[in-house]
């Protein structure tokens, strides 16, 4: 087939020509097929308003709950429940961990808190590979569940994680053990996992490369937002 444009011929084969006409009405059954897609999301789990307006209510909640400071234990609902989402037949996930036991990297972190109130629990990562670490009492102090928990080693007391899971997952009904959860089913009808852990406000030393990582994502916002959240330790 030819084609005269600003006075030059061209000549387009027939086959490119169908070749064209393929690409073209794959790409228009794709949007349409997207379209019916991203409908489909919206009636199953929410728009992305609705899921924003979820998500923002149980940041609110929480923020309030940890403002105040008055539980002996945290609680924080976490999973595809927790971001907004509403999934048939998805399980809900909560994390656990102790309002007044804060996990330091270093001794002298313990000047943020209040001796009165607070214990606080010291990370020895010296003989421990990256993404691990041990946990002990340097002032041989803490909640009797606790210290019910504790081994003695060379005069410290370390936190055992055997123990610390069967303490926290073991012995309730109609739910099993798996991995750091407490997994069962509420009333017959909702799956859930609790995870008890402990809370750590600073950003451990050994992920501290991650902060300089080169990425286009996500945003140096959301990074800062990450680190000034700490991390939470899972025995």
């Amino acid at each position: 087939m030819l084609f005269d444009i600003g006075g030059h011929v061209f000549y387009l084969p027939a086959c490119d020509i169908n070749a064209t006409k393929t690409n073209f009405l794959s790409e228009m059954t794709q949007n349409r097929i997207s379209e019916a897609v991203y409908v489909g999301l919206c009636l199953k789990i929410g728009t992305p308003q609705q899921v924003a307006i979820r998500r923002d209510i149980v940041d609110i909640k929480e923020l309030i709950g940890h403002k105040a400071r008055t539980e002996k234990n945290v609680m924080r609902m976490s999973g595809s429940t927790r971001e907004g989402f509403r999934l048939e037949n998805s399980d809900v996930d909560f994390m656990f961990w102790p309002n007044h036991h804060p996990v330091l990297w270093y001794f002298l972190q313990a000047q943020f808190y209040n001796p009165l109130r607070d214990v606080v629990i010291l990370c020895d990562s010296s003989d421990s590979p990256p993404g691990f670490t041990l946990l002990y009492l340097p002032l041989k102090m803490a909640a009797c569940d606790i210290l019910s928990t504790c081994i003695r080693i060379n005069g410290l007391l370390y936190i055992s994680s055997s123990k610390y899971r069967n303490l926290k997952c073991c012995g309730f009904p109609n739910s099993i053990v798996h991995g750091p959860c407490r997994s069962g089913r509420k009333m017959g009808m909702l799956d859930y996992d609790c995870a008890y852990c402990f809370a750590s406000d600073f950003w451990p030393p050994s992920a501290s490369s991650w902060l300089d990582r080169c990425r286009s994502w996500p945003l140096p916002c959301v990074v800062d937002d990450i680190i000034r959240s700490g991390c939470h330790l899972y025995r």
